[in-house]
């Protein structure tokens, strides 16, 4: 019997809670054996544990932050030789007197002289007593009286329970048909309570059937689990009938937790398609499952975060009732509406672009001639808020946000259920051709009132999407792809403060597994400039103009303008502390899930070169240099002055100690290069420090940052590693790209760092573990490179390649691993976009 098919008879309470206790960060698993894992025999030394039990122990005993142990009266040596359990599986013997490896006790010479004495006693009391059986362990001595007479067992333990049981300092455990006395303390209480504090369990479960077991139920407390076995009074919230069911229980938590570590079909990444109105974001899958929506803004907690932590952090879904994979998904073209479609069934997706302030209002249309099946669950605050839903005539409405949500859904009737802490709801609806069921999430208000018709608010929707696009001047190369490039970018912008966020999501790991797994929701200042840099030169200038202003007014909080931080939240506050979100188990397995970023705290004197371009750009597009501009240029000149000479962390945010890094210094000369150019075009008055300093930057750079050795441009002045943004010495125009130096840079970044479709970052150690893949920002660094050399055939080749790597909808993660051929990395990553965006002009300008 599968499985789930066989869990389904365990009782439904049951179910929920170790689905429940599942979730949980760190769990510790432990059982008795006698009766629980092992069915009660009238032999003792015969208790064979069922396969079926030390199967399910043994898988949960190897998957990570999950501890299993088997706590029993027997003694240690006993059990081990007995139970043959793995080596994974810790053994606790004599009630919790004997550990394994890492709980040695040792007896101190007063208990040792009490242990013998009670030995002897008790021998003396069971001499010629047929049946009644004497267990010696190091701790302790058991009597048991299972094989003998009633009449005998019950004469033995009065004349046990009248002697030794009295002696001061004698611990005594009774469980069935055996007395044991220990001469230490020896409980199971204690020995859950110890193993808990070792391992640091976030919740555990204790399965038992005997009364000593009871000292075990009573130390669970909180998230806690307690399943009594067979008949009798318990402190434990479940009952089991026998060691059968007990294995049942098990092989469920076993499914249930490795499916929440590991999520059960994590989606490629890249097939994750964004849905944008320029102040919301959200991500469905290719089966139209919402998987990630934060509100009130795009770097607040998340209400669904399905993405992170599997279909209990909070999903949307909508599907045939029965059920089919989709034939396909796609952007209605020029917009940012997502339509997924089965053979009789399309769903339609978009956010409301004229909803009201502080307000997220995502829309779906169901249409087609099927049933559909629908299931809401939302979970705020990366579901660490207990909600409830209420249906109402108009729709349902969420209960216990500090922001309000409903979902309005008129007709439709919902089936609520609980799984102890949240509420779901389900509906099956009849969807015929000529009446759309239109289901309107509603984030920040409580109205479930009627709003203006659908097809109005899309056809809106649409066309401020298309008459954008239509506007752009786009290349030739690829022009469908670049014009969704140029969208998501575009939905990656902040209307109301014009930051733009360098990705849509948090922790998509760079290594499946991985700990590599950053918040990207926040505005760097380096790559929001790129990212307005990418839309200035397809003719759109709005959006620099916009983040422009978004910079004048963080400059205005600072004491200085090289106090300005590397990254800041949408609305340009300082970030919060990095924090974890244990509750989450990451996608596919890969912990941390964190929320803030570190890197705000760094020094990355590369950030102002890449705001001073953006200047001179929208100032040459536009043809004039605003007094306000040039003002911030003046301040980013002057941070440079300060401070070009320090060491940083640099683009990457390494967090390991700074170094002089050869991007870092040719970011600085960038900026007063810029600045010098926009003076003289647009006749301001030149500090008469820039020219000299920009000079001495460049022959810094030129002294220091080249390596005789491996004949190429390094990462830093102080070692022989390469780094892909090293090309930028080259590519920013430092030293000219027919200078040998830098063509010998350029074969050796790739020979280091290309591998097949991707370009790396860099190969050293960073301080962190694990891997990542390449980067799809340094391919089009590389593609520029090549095409700057006279290399086109490897530049179109490269570029290709990077294509390919975008998914079916057009949108491209942060990173692709070549080895095991998938996407990593936060998504949709405004660096791969901008990176795409600019290949694609250059193959068309150096055609």
């Amino acid at each position: 019997m599968p499985e789930r098919t066989a869990a389904a008879a365990l009782p439904a309470e049951l179910r929920r809670a170790v689905v429940q206790l599942a979730r949980t960060p760190r769990l510790l698993i432990a059982c008795d054996y006698d009766g629980t894992l092992a069915p009660i025999v009238a032999d003792p030394e015969r208790a064979q544990p069922l396969p079926e039990s030390v199967n399910a122990l043994r898988s949960l005993a190897a998957l990570p932050s999950t501890t299993v142990a088997v706590i029993s009266g027997r003694a240690l040596r006993d059990l081990a030789t007995l139970s043959r359990l793995p080596a994974e599986v810790h053994l606790v013997g004599s009630h919790g007197s004997e550990f394994d490896v890492g709980f040695v006790h040792q007896l101190a010479p007063a208990a040792k002289d009490r242990l013998t004495r009670v030995r002897r006693a008790l021998e003396a009391l069971t001499a010629n007593t047929p049946g009644v059986h004497l267990e010696f362990k190091p701790a302790s001595v058991a009597v048991h009286v299972r094989r003998a007479d009633p009449e005998v067992g019950e004469r033995v333990f009065a004349a046990v329970r009248q002697g030794p049981c009295t002696w001061p300092d004698i611990q005594v455990t009774e469980g069935k048909a055996v007395i044991e006395l220990a001469v230490i303390r020896t409980d199971k209480g204690h020995a859950l309570d110890v193993l808990r504090h070792q391992v640091a369990a976030s919740a555990a479960l204790f399965i038992g059937d005997d009364v000593t077991d009871e000292k075990a139920f009573q130390a669970l407390a909180g998230p806690d689990l307690g399943i009594k076995v067979g008949d009798g009074q318990t402190a434990a919230q479940y009952r089991l009938p026998d060691t059968p069911e007990v294995a049942l229980v098990l092989a469920f938590l076993l499914e249930e937790r490795r499916n929440w570590l590991y999520g059960e079909q994590a989606v490629p990444i890249e097939r994750l398609t964004m849905l944008a109105n320029e102040r919301s974001v959200a991500l469905v899958t290719p089966d139209a499952r919402l998987t990630w929506l934060c509100h009130p803004e795009p770097d607040s907690a998340a209400v669904f975060a399905d993405l992170l932590g599997g279909p209990s952090a909070g999903h949307f879904s909508i599907k045939p009732e029965r059920n089919g994979l989709p034939l396909g998904q796609r952007y209605v073209p020029g917009t940012m509406t997502v339509e997924t479609r089965w053979s009789k069934l399309l769903v339609t997706d978009y956010l409301d672009h004229y909803a009201q302030p502080q307000r997220t209002d995502l829309i779906r249309v169901i249409s087609g001639d099927t049933t559909a099946l629908v299931t809401f669950a939302p979970r705020p605050e990366f579901g660490q808020v207990p909600v409830s839903l209420v249906a109402e005539p108009g729709g349902l409405r969420v209960l216990g946000t500090t922001d309000p949500i409903v979902l309005r859904s008129p007709g439709v009737d919902w089936e609520i259920v609980s799984d102890g802490q949240h509420d779901t709801a389900q509906a099956v609806i009849t969807v015929r051709p000529d009446a759309p069921v239109v289901l309107e999430l509603r984030c920040g208000t409580s109205d479930l009132t009627a709003a203006a018709p659908e097809a109005e608010r899309r056809a809106r929707a649409d066309a401020y999407w298309t008459e954008w696009l239509a506007a752009l001047n786009l290349p030739r190369t690829q022009r469908d792809l670049v014009a969704r490039s140029a969208l998501t970018l575009r939905g990656l912008q902040h209307g109301e403060t014009g930051a733009f966020l360098a990705a849509a999501t948090s922790s998509l790991p760079e290594e499946i597994g991985g700990v590599r797994n950053w918040d990207y929701r926040y505005c760097w200042v380096r790559d929001a400039a790129l990212s307005a840099q990418a839309l200035v030169s397809l003719g759109s200038l709005a959006e620099a103009e916009s983040y422009l202003n978004w910079v004048h007014r963080v400059l205005a909080t600072l004491t200085g303008p090289e106090r300005l931080h590397p990254l800041y939240t949408l609305h340009g506050t300082t970030l919060g502390p990095e924090a974890v979100l244990d509750t989450l188990p990451g996608y596919a397995g890969s912990r941390p899930v964190r929320v803030g970023n570190l890197a705000n705290q760094q020094v990355q004197l590369d950030v102002f070169g890449p705001v001073v371009d953006l200047v001179k750009k929208l100032s040459d597009a536009r043809g004039k240099l605003t007094d306000d501009d040039w003002r911030m240029v003046e301040a980013m000149a002057e941070a440079v002055t300060r401070r070009w000479h320090e060491p940083d962390h640099g683009i990457w945010e390494e967090r390991a100690a700074p170094r002089h890094r050869v991007y870092s210094k040719v970011m600085c000369w960038v900026t007063l290069d810029r600045a010098i150019a926009l003076g003289e075009t647009y006749g301001r008055d030149l500090d008469p420090s820039w020219i000299p300093l920009r000079d001495n930057i460049a022959a810094d750079v030129l002294e220091h940052g080249w390596n005789e050795e491996v004949q190429s441009f390094t990462t830093a002045y102080d070692g022989t590693d390469l780094d892909a943004a090293t090309l930028h010495i080259g590519l920013s125009g430092l030293i000219d790209p027919a200078d040998e130096r830098f063509q010998a840079t350029v074969t050796a970044t790739e020979a280091e760092l290309r591998s097949g479709v991707t370009v790396y970052r860099y190969h050293r150690d960073d301080g962190l573990p694990g891997s990542e893949g390449g980067w799809h920002l340094c391919a089009a660094w590389m593609i520029e490179a090549y095409l700057l050399t006279g290399r086109r055939t490897e530049a179109e080749e490269l570029f290709q390649q990077m294509v390919d790597c975008a998914g079916p909808t057009g949108l491209l993660p942060e990173e692709y691993d070549p080895v095991a051929e998938r996407s990593l990395g936060n998504h949709p990553q405004a660096y791969s976009h901008l990176g795409l965006i600019r290949c694609a002009q250059l193959l068309d300008v150096l055609g």
